[in-house]
């Protein structure tokens, strides 16, 4: 019977498939959620769509047969072909959250039920749960014990005093992550830091997370007739689960929260635990106002660090020069340079290239701000080593497109300095910063083979380790002021690249286009300056492009004094 019917796959960023999916499952009492493949069933030589289901990650999501055809066969030929793709994908253990009355339809799949509320259950199809409880036994301590479960993003000291009280009142304690990576800190990150940040708690256990703490971020909703019913509904299924198996496997009695005065859905999480009746729950006053979301949101580095413990600030700092790369790359319009509209004259990279680029840049950002943090600065080879790894994992994640080498050189060796000058001081003087910037780039040799290297050997301008041997000495003496002066002006980022372009010896324009042409933009940069309109800008965007040109080494130079207003503002 079911040879009469086939599996497609409907890519949901074409919009008829987009909207083909969304008004099926509207039919079927159902609502649309992201999710990372989706697959339907057609009857063969047929449009029509008879059943569909999606996949997010290791959870199956919007899963629905049309009323007309309520096939339980049919069903389960797309819950098998969901279970395939996913293990294809290197899924071992497939999750669904449903409603109720569908646990016998995937039951009989070999779903098997893990946490239960009035309105959804989560079933998984693996032994995922068991062995992670099976982990969490390993760590298992005699007396009486204490558990917080936190998501870290990013640890603060608020955090910290959290996990000293309630280490305090117990006779070991744990503390959980939840790992799903949809916070601006990666899991391995939060940690990472977490770890680092609980070394003088003597009692205190960081154990490894686990996709099994169910969140407002993985909760899907789809099926719920009222999204409102969605917050009250995965934190029951969250406090099921985590009352049925994690709290047995560790041997917890108590659960040890903050205070929340700000976030309302965490607020709701601590009134329903504390009402749950088979749990001891300990709420610990919150740290004067410290919350990880003030962190995330500061705009200079000065301010964090009343927030964050010492371990944390090399993380910090890391994703303080990600978010200059990153609104570097937003800036748009741009001349001849990649923006959130056009690739300007790169056909090898996009945006969403270049933000991979970025993301993958992040760990090694994270190492060399590591690296600095200590009394000394490092030496040359290990400067050297970490800045190889990062380019090779920059160009495994783009294709082999050089996306952020120059951005990599200028902005590692001032995320090592600043990094530095932190552990020595407590904070960062732009001239300290000049100096140590210097000092690091004096233990380097000039690097061979690169374009710029091409261009050194013909012309008499500056190259990357030139200006960072001077301690980036226009930046200080003239993009930074410039960018500070002009910081609330809409198109200060704009206007601030104009600046740049008229003032650098621009390697990759030299590349590119020669010497002549190289001269010839500093003056239209600087023209455009003067008399600058958006409309214009586009015209030269335009321009550039007809004639191959890239000013990257300004782009980089414009991240960079982002950066380093950001940590010394």
């Amino acid at each position: 019977m079911y040879s009469d019917f086939e599996i497609r796959q409907l890519p949901l960023s074409i919009k008829s498939c987009h909207k083909k999916v969304e008004q099926f499952l509207a039919e079927n009492g159902l609502r649309l959620e992201p999710v990372d493949y989706y697959a339907a069933i057609f009857e063969r030589d047929s449009d029509v769509m008879l059943a569909g289901g999606g996949l997010k990650a290791d959870v199956m999501k919007c899963v629905a047969v049309s009323s007309t055809l309520r096939d339980e066969g049919l069903c389960l030929m797309l819950i098998s072909h969901l279970i395939s793709t996913a293990q294809a994908r290197g899924t071992t253990c497939v999750k669904v959250f449903t409603k109720p009355e569908n646990e016998n339809i995937f039951a009989s799949a070999s779903f098997h039920t893990i946490a239960r509320s009035d309105k959804a259950i989560l079933m998984e199809n693996g032994n995922g749960l068991d062995s992670y409880c099976n982990y969490l036994s390993t760590l298992k301590q005699p007396g009486e014990n204490g558990i917080i479960v936190m998501n870290a993003n990013p640890f603060t000291l608020g955090h910290q005093y959290l996990i000293q009280q309630a280490a305090a009142q117990v006779d070991h304690l744990y503390v959980i992550l939840v790992k799903e990576d949809c916070s601006e800190y990666s899991y391995c990150e939060r940690l990472s830091m977490v770890k680092d940040g609980c070394l003088h708690v003597p009692n205190a256990t960081v154990c490894e997370g686990s996709s099994y703490m169910v969140s407002a971020a993985t909760f899907p909703s789809y099926f719920l007739k009222r999204i409102e019913d969605r917050t009250d509904t995965y934190i029951a299924l969250d406090l099921d689960l985590y009352a049925k198996h994690i709290a047995p496997a560790l041997g917890v009695r108590t659960r040890y929260v903050g205070t929340e005065p700000h976030d309302e859905s965490t607020r709701r999480y601590n009134e329903l635990m504390k009402a749950c009746s088979h749990m001891r729950v300990n709420e610990i006053e919150r740290l004067d106002d410290i919350s990880a979301s003030r962190v995330r949101k500061a705009t200079t580095l000065s301010s964090v660090l009343t927030w964050v413990p010492p371990t944390t600030v090399p993380h910090v700092v890391a994703h303080m020069a990600a978010h200059a790369l990153k609104a570097e790359l937003d800036t748009t319009p741009k001349p001849g340079l990649v923006d959130l509209v056009d690739s300007g004259s790169h056909t090898d990279m996009d945006h969403a290239l270049m933000t991979t680029s970025i993301k993958t840049l992040m760990q090694y950002f994270v190492t060399l701000a590591q690296a600095g943090n200590s009394q000394e600065l490092p030496d040359a080879a290990s400067i050297r080593r970490t800045g190889i790894e990062a380019e090779k994992a920059m160009l495994q994640s783009t294709g082999g497109v050089n996306t952020h080498k120059g951005a990599l050189f200028s902005m590692g060796l001032t995320i090592v300095a600043a990094s530095h000058l932190l552990h020595k001081h407590g904070h960062i003087d732009k001239k300290a910063l000049q100096q140590d910037i210097a000092a690091l780039a004096g233990k380097l040799s000039e690097a061979k083979g690169t374009h710029g290297a091409q261009v050194l050997g013909k012309v008499n301008v500056k190259g990357a380790l030139a200006m960072a041997r001077s301690g980036y000495e226009q930046l200080f003496d003239s993009w930074l002021p410039f960018w500070d002066q002009n910081r609330h002006d809409a198109h200060a980022l704009h206007k601030t690249l104009l600046l740049i372009m008229s003032q650098l010896d621009d390697t990759n324009v030299y590349y590119r286009c020669g010497a002549a042409v190289a001269q010839q933009v500093k003056h239209e940069a600087e023209a455009l300056l003067a008399d600058f309109t958006v409309e214009k800008l586009k015209d030269m965007n335009r321009s550039f492009i007809a004639r191959n040109i890239s000013p990257g080494g300004a782009a980089d130079m414009l991240s960079l004094t982002v950066f380093i207003d950001t940590i010394t503002r």
